[in-house]
């Protein structure tokens, strides 16, 4: 079934009729934002996902009763698309195919790519375009880019206002650095490497002739146990000169040094030829053998390590190792005595831990050599343990923690000329979008904004306090980041966006700002009219501080803000901290929603890697309609979701069922939605459905104020479908009697209601066919009877549901057409006893088994039995209190004939009982007798 026609009918509608437009009005209103997109490539299904979310949550509030404004924007500051054209204007092989074959980019329209606002242009419209193809209810007439220059305006007011309150400072800092661009980058800046973090490594300088072997650590607390140098001999190393000295480092490490330090390269060295030589302790003054280990990393640090074999598995396994090793010893003609004279010096102790913990770990974890993957965990969980629970062994700083000891060393080591400090990524490669590798660069003269700010810091904390996050794990993360952030470079020199109003050098970096652009929302719209030269400070101050906007008044604060959960340690701890420093507490933001990841057929979706199916191709294959349930059906939005093409294709032959159900059951009993369900049901069947659909709606409305879109769909599309399949079958014998067909219309428009938000076009065509009153997007949502809703009804079907299964499965074991199957109702002295265990606080026998001696008559011993069975069963059964069982298979007799092809006999009393089954029946559990 192709829903093209019908998707492109609703969505011109929905247009023509402006139903998404948000204005101010008595309404209680939702004002929800998701993270404008960066438009510098087609939208895959990722995006997809993150702009379903919050849409599927607009529609719900909408129908709802609420005034919702759902706006869009376009997010073009920045480096990325600068570096995108210059790569395409050098005719950059792989730029080009990635954006002909991945992005899909006509040829004639690529040759303009040169220019990076053509490519912001191009891809706005492109995503516009997809956006309305998608059925999302934006109010479009707010849309911006962050080059407009009223925005721009905008922009310089906050930072103004940030600097006013001496938020902004200008210093020295290290930044992750594109050489190519010559630009500090984001993580929206690049291709690989986002949530990167900058550390701090300690230099320490071995000496050698008139030279050091410079190491880089985490841990120079450790030197004291050094027994060694490592050195890669198949890496390339070089003598450079530092102020007056000279350092051997290794050549690939030489670009990031030269960032961060006044570096002059003099000749370059063999390290073959420094194996088996000896350098200097600075701190121990002993000698150290340079050896050989391929596991140092030329490019992390300096490509020197000195070697700490009692508390760093790679040191310990890289010196195992080279001992067994005859060929490298007689390769470098190493000294078989001094290598096995080289022992472990301990000189941290900790819990848990022998005297050599590196041994014992590498030990437990069996680790083979230093090409072993569970090397990496063995070092980090012995660094984790060492640095929270270590304590020094050794000289002055006996009996100090390690991490107090590890600062005054520091300290110590700097001062007397024998450490330096160095910036590097935690991980790497860091790759800037225009393909150079990044580094980290100490900015001189940089504007920073001050995160380090106690008391902006306790301010945005308060913020936090008073907001809604889901999934709720996530506050303690944004919690870490507000205590844990330091100062951000806050200004680049290229790139695409708004000038610091102070020093027109420099631009403002994008997720600067980005962070309160919610507010520009509310006026964007109106501030259009205007001309960009007389927004000054005193304008934006009156709009939104002193005097406030109509609009900005009614819409702020924000209740909810959505975005990506690789954002939660720079957006939206940004956002949290430029709101609670610029707006008063109550327009303070409400709430934050986390976005998970999307993995494609369980890869990990990668526009650079060509790992991405865009949403164009996945609407034009399967429908809006079909992309957005399964995106809302196959995680919740917090959780990674994989997109398998098998399942998408489920997907959509559920809705295609879905919709050939109302017109099979419109041939049956004419729907008309136009009428309202007046009627009380007197049939037990009808009674059910009623139970159940109220008790859908209740979870599926509870479920979406949480954004629990998955579940959602579950309760509200597939759990009712099997609803409605069930009841038809069960109401068969009924179709035609008028109760029957006033239930199931009711019914039937329920369930259109509930999946509106999620396949809004397929809703809207079901409704308009079947009487609907206007649009079913602005309809009135089901509200849950609670009068419907009956728990042991529901508990009724479903013990008829369990016996039908029971005898089913007794025909497959007997293997032959019973003539007659019996059902014996359980005795009501059981069900006195389930309600005493059910109302007592702690399940005591020594209160219940007296109480029912006293009060139930027959055999002690059967009573006492059945109440030490009972107690541990009775919560398995959910038991909602008696039900007459009786009276519930009377009137599913016929049915349950029907379903198990044999004759049915209820005895209320074993009357009949030639095996004595009746004794096994219990609570919503009848015995059961073929014969």
């Amino acid at each position: 079934m192709d829903f093209t026609n019908i998707e492109k009918k609703w969505q011109k509608i929905w247009e023509e009729s402006k139903i998404f437009e948000a204005d101010p009005n008595d309404k209680k209103k939702i004002f929800i934002t998701v993270a404008y997109p960066y438009p510098s490539g087609a939208m895959h299904v990722g995006h997809g996902r993150t702009y379903t979310v919050p849409d599927v949550y607009a529609r719900f509030k909408r129908m709802q009763g609420y005034n919702v404004l759902f706006p869009m924007a376009w997010h073009v500051t920045g480096a990325p698309v600068v570096g995108i054209a210059k790569r395409i204007e050098r005719k950059d092989p792989w730029t080009l195919k990635t954006y002909k074959e991945v992005h899909k980019v006509p040829e004639d329209e690529l040759k303009k790519f040169s220019d990076p606002h053509y490519i912001v242009e191009y891809f706005s419209k492109e995503y516009k375009k997809i956006m309305k193809k998608m059925g999302y209810s934006i109010d479009w007439r707010r849309e911006f880019k962050t080059t407009d220059p009223h925005y721009q305006k905008f922009i310089e007011w906050q930072m103004k206002k940030l600097k006013e309150m001496g938020l902004i400072r200008k210093g020295t800092h290290p930044v992750k650095y594109c050489p190519e661009c010559q630009n500090p980058v984001g993580d929206h800046d690049l291709l690989e490497g986002e949530g990167v973090d900058i550390v701090e490594l300690t230099l320490l300088k071995f000496k050698i002739d008139d030279s050091y072997l410079v190491a880089a650590t985490f841990r120079p607390e450790t030197i004291f146990g050094t027994t060694n140098i490592w050195l890669n001999p198949d890496s390339k190393y070089i003598k450079v000169k530092v102020g007056n000295e000279k350092w051997i480092i290794s050549k690939e490490s030489y670009e990031n040094i030269s960032h961060q330090k006044d570096i002059e390269i003099l000749e370059d060295v063999n390290p073959k030829e420094l194996i088996g030589k000896h350098v200097k302790n600075p701190i121990t003054k002993k000698d150290h053998p340079i050896l050989p280990a391929e596991f140092v990393d030329p490019k992390f640090g300096t490509g020197v390590v000195f070697s700490v074999p009692a508390h760093a598995p790679a040191d310990y396994v890289a010196l195992r190792d080279l001992k067994n090793n005859d060929d490298i010893i007689a390769e470098y003609k190493l000294d078989k005595e001094m290598l096995a004279s080289i022992k472990p010096v301990p000189v941290i102790e900790v819990e848990g831990f022998g005297e050599l913990p590196a041994k014992d770990i590498v030990d437990k974890l069996n680790v083979k050599d230093q090409n072993d993957p569970k090397l990496e965990k063995a070092t980090n969980e012995i660094y984790k343990v060492e640095h929270n629970k270590g304590i020094m062994k050794v000289e002055e700083y006996d009996g100090i923690p390690v991490s107090e000891a590890r600062e005054k060393i520091i300290e110590r080591l700097c001062k007397e000329g024998k450490a330096d400090k160095l910036y590097e990524f935690s991980e790497i490669p860091v790759i800037c979008r225009c393909g150079a590798n990044c580094v980290v660069k100490i900015m001189k003269d940089q504007w920073f904004l001050k995160y380090s700010n106690e008391e902006w810091k306790n301010k945005a904390l308060s913020c936090l306090n008073q907001m809604k996050i889901v999934p709720d794990e996530i506050r303690q993360n944004i919690e870490y980041f507000i205590k844990w952030l330091k100062d951000w470079a806050c200004a680049r020199k290229i790139g695409l966006g708004t000038k610091l109003p102070w020093d027109k050098r420099w631009i403002v970096e994008p997720l600067t700002d980005s962070t309160i652009y919610m507010a520009y929302y509310t006026i964007a719209h109106k501030i259009k009219e205007k001309d960009h030269e007389e927004l000054n400070s005193e304008y934006f101050d009156e709009v939104f501080l002193n005097n406030p906007d109509e609009e900005f008044a009614y819409w702020y604060p924000l209740d909810w803000r959505l975005s990506a959960k690789d954002l939660i340690g720079n957006h939206l701890t940004f956002h949290i901290f430029h709101h609670s420093a610029i707006f008063p507490e109550d327009k303070w933001p409400k709430g934050i929603v986390v976005f998970g990841m999307g993995l494609l057929e369980g890869q990990k979706m990668s526009s650079s890697k060509g790992n991405i199916v865009t949403l164009s191709e996945a609407i034009s294959e399967y429908g809006a309609d079909v992309v957005r349930m399964f995106l809302m059906s196959s995680a919740e939005p917090w959780q990674d979701f994989d997109w398998r093409k098998k399942e998408v294709i489920g997907v959509k032959r559920r809705i295609e069922q879905f919709f050939e159900l109302y017109e099979k059951i419109d041939e049956k009993i004419g729907l008309n939605f136009e009428n309202k369900l007046e009627i009380r049901p007197k049939k037990f069947i009808n009674k059910w459905i009623l139970s159940q659909v109220n008790q859908r709606i209740k979870n599926v409305t509870e479920a979406l104020e949480k954004f629990q879109t998955r579940k959602a769909l579950q309760e509200g599309f597939f759990l009712f479908r099997k609803d409605v399949d069930h009841y038809l079958k069960r109401v068969k014998p009924w179709i035609e009697l008028e109760e029957t067909k006033e239930i199931l219309r009711y019914v039937m428009k329920v369930w259109v209601k509930l999946v509106a938000p999620f396949i809004p076009h397929i809703a809207e065509e079901i409704w308009e066919k079947y009487g609907g009153n206007g649009l079913i997007s602005v309809s009135k949502w089901p509200e849950p009877k609670e009068e419907f809703i009956d728990k042991k009804i529901q508990k009724s079907e479903e013990i008829v549901e369990e016996v039908i299964k029971d005898i089913k499965e007794i025909k497959k074991i007997i293997r032959k057409k019973p003539e007659k199957v019996h059902i014996y109702i359980s005795p009501k002295w059981k069900y006195k006893i389930y309600d005493m265990i059910s109302s007592s606080d702690r399940k005591d026998l020594g209160t219940i088994i007296p109480k029912a001696l006293s009060e139930i008559e027959g055999d002690k011993k059967e009573i006492v039995n059945f109440i030490k069975k009972s107690i541990s069963e009775i919560a398995k059964k959910e038991y909602v209190g008696y039900i007459d069982e009786y009276k519930v298979f009377k009137e599913a007799k016929d049915y349950i004939e029907e379903e198990v092809n044999a004759k049915i006999v209820i005895h209320k009393k074993p009357d009949y009982d030639p095996k004595n089954k009746s004794k096994m029946a219990e609570p919503y559990k009848p015995a059961i007798y073929i014969e």
